[in-house]
């Protein structure tokens, strides 16, 4: 009974074996066996399967911290080649603006320096300083004075046109009241000088920039965009200086004269360097005194007159 009970159990273990030693065999087989390349264990080969997948995982977030940073190293480069940048541009654009102001200085230099060959007068360059910021008074203040030759009544002009006089004058510098103010005038004539007969006075504004010219006869030929200069006749501006353009226009009448606002010619809302004429305007003629046989004559007929 016991020999029956242990082939019994034999024959129910004997699976077991069976299978223990086919996993033996099997161990043994792969340690000792290769890849299809001959260059791997199989054993080796399972064991990268199974961890390909955390080592992809530990991988990526390796590599995604790496990029992250790498992103922002990036950034922070960006932003230091963005500033510097911005420091060149506005480098720049000083020096452009810098180079732009000495060529129009240059320009209005030799403005100034033609206007003195052309006119033949003697003139004194001079900077403009200062502005009067007063809403009575438009005028400026020039670097130059008396110690310079400058006088009261002294015309200034630019090349463009002319600016005003001279009001107030102290050894290094000299006060000038601007054409557009309601205190100036000078004597114009819209059209070619020695030919038109539209001759007037040009009088301050006082508002707008523009200039009010008076006293054209409403018979005269006047049209907009008609340029208008100095006769000479106020005794301040010299005969010839552009004054500057007829902008606006009401026809006059035989018995109204035409009402005409002028734009000056120079800028004056920008002066930069003004030149001063050194300019004395000739001394009037006075009228001819009555001869002797005139007085005489006169006063025989006064005599026969009464009696």
């Amino acid at each position: 009974m016991a020999v029956t009970r242990t082939q019994k159990e034999i024959r129910q273990r004997a699976p077991l074996w069976l299978l223990a030693l086919l996993g033996v065999n099997l161990v043994l087989m792969s340690v000792s066996a290769r890849d299809a390349s001959g260059s791997k264990p199989l054993i080796q080969v399972w064991a990268q399967a199974v961890a390909s997948p955390v080592q992809s995982l530990f991988s990526g977030a390796t590599g995604a911290g790496s990029g992250f940073f790498q992103h922002l190293g990036s950034l922070n480069r960006a932003a230091t080649e963005n500033e510097d940048l911005k420091r060149r541009l506005a480098s720049t654009e000083t020096e452009l603006r810098e180079a732009r102001m000495a060529r129009d200085e240059n320009e209005r230099l030799k403005g100034l320096l033609d206007l003195k060959e052309k006119s033949g007068y003697q003139t004194v360059t001079a900077r403009v300083i200062a502005r009067d910021p007063s809403e009575w008074f438009d005028s400026v203040m020039i670097n130059r004075g008396s110690s310079s030759g400058i006088e009261k009544d002294m015309p200034v002009v630019t090349h463009e046109g002319i600016v005003g006089r001279v009001i107030g004058v102290s050894p290094v510098t000299s006060q000038v009241l601007l054409i557009t103010d309601e205190r100036a005038a000078a004597g114009a004539v819209v059209g070619q000088l020695g030919t038109s007969q539209a001759m007037g006075s040009v009088r301050g504004y006082g508002s707008n920039g523009l200039l009010d010219m008076r006293y054209v006869s409403g018979l005269e030929a006047i049209k907009q965009g008609d340029l208008v200069v100095t006769t000479g006749q106020d005794s301040i501006y010299p005969a010839g200086l552009s004054v500057g353009q007829v902008v606006e226009f009401k026809q006059g009448s035989a018995t109204s004269p035409h009402e005409i606002k002028v734009k000056p010619s120079a800028r004056l809302n920008s002066l930069g360097e003004v030149a001063v004429l050194l300019y004395h305007p000739p001394p009037r003629t006075p009228p001819p005194a009555p001869t002797a046989a005139a007085a005489t004559s006169n006063t025989g007929k006064a005599v026969t007159s009464d009696r």
